[in-house]
């Protein structure tokens, strides 16, 4: 790579091999369409012939999109590349990014999750991070924004679990608080009544596993899907628990939860502190359990914020929006 000054500018010239004009093609994407989420992502100019790319723009911005650019021509090698893909790997760009990029790339080497039917790269140093402690630790805590990974990793994790004979079963929890006592009232038996509230976690494992095998694996109870209300009085050994929505949670079904987990088990309680749907004047467990147990040994808590967003690039602005307006009415406050 060679850089020219041009004023504040940098022009980066960037030379892909092997020369192959189907992965440079699909690096492009249709219509260039790839190139230009890079560049209206990272404000740059790019242009190619063949697999000679000029990037235009700030010098770390240039470093940053010549780095997306060479990641995702490698992964060109193995995979159809979509718009998807693009932004998690721009989710990656930035100078953080940099700073740590050997890091980054050692780790993500590493840390890889493999299910029957995808194999899972976790993306940037947090999911990194999250993915190792899960490995490392037998209670786990993944708290942060919508969209940052934490309820699929945790899952890709279980699956990955139960294929390798580490446990025996999974077991995937949510407080039905949506519901709260009106479950009686909806239609149906009790999984179709509490279904809705855990399609997310059903979602990640039809991709994993397939829709045949999870409806195998339910029937033999292999797989459980419960409320967290049904929890009481169980001890969960050889097991992978998922407690999702954790924020949900009082502070006594946190305790009672936490309890239930016996020997040869790992335990992942994912939730969202902004995002608390209890009843005013009740307090989220998984807030008051974070002060408590945030020194204890063998439990990890993994911290996401906006910046680990890997959804469509306007949900990182309107968490980052909510957060800023959040911080504006607490100093308000304290006028």
């Amino acid at each position: 790579m060679s850089q020219n000054a041009s004023n504040a500018h940098r022009i980066l010239q960037l030379s892909l091999e092997p020369n192959d004009p189907m992965r440079l093609a699909n690096l492009c994407g249709q219509q260039d369409e790839h190139l230009k989420l890079i560049e209206g992502r990272l404000d740059v100019t790019v242009r190619n012939r063949g697999n000679a790319f000029q990037i235009a723009g700030p010098q770390v911005k240039t470093r940053a999109a010549a780095n997306v650019i060479e990641h995702l021509y490698r992964e060109t090698a193995t995979e159809e590349l979509s718009p998807d893909t693009v932004h998690l790997y721009l989710q990656e760009s930035g100078i953080e990014a940099l700073e740590e990029e050997d890091a980054s790339d050692e780790s993500a080497g590493g840390v890889v999750i493999r299910t029957p039917r995808v194999m899972i790269k976790p993306r940037g140093l947090n999911q990194q991070s999250y993915v190792q402690s899960i490995h490392d630790n037998d209670i786990n805590f993944g708290i942060g924004p919508a969209g940052t990974g934490k309820t699929y990793l945790a899952v890709a994790a279980a699956v990955e679990a139960l294929n390798l004979q580490q446990v025996r079963r999974i077991l995937l929890v949510r407080p039905a608080v949506e519901a709260g006592e009106k479950l009686g009232f909806l239609p149906g038996d009790l999984a179709q009544k509490i279904d809705p509230y855990l399609r997310p976690l059903y979602d990640a494992l039809y991709e994993m596993l397939g829709f045949e095998q999870v409806g195998k694996l339910i029937e033999r109870q292999v797989i459980e899907i419960a409320p967290l209300a049904y929890m009481r009085g169980r001890t969960l050994n050889n097991a992978f628990i998922i407690l999702d929505e954790s924020q949900n949670t009082t502070r006594e079904q946190m305790k009672m939860f936490l309890t239930r987990i016996g020997f040869g088990s790992t335990a992942v309680i994912t939730g969202d502190a902004t995002q608390v749907d209890l009843p005013k004047g009740q307090a989220s467990g998984l807030i008051h359990v974070m002060k408590i147990l945030s020194d204890v040994p063998g439990i990890s808590l993994t911290h996401f914020a906006a910046k680990d967003v890997v959804r469509h690039p306007l949900v990182q602005r309107i968490i980052e929006a909510y957060e800023r307006f959040e911080a504006g009415q607490e100093d308000h406050s304290h006028e």
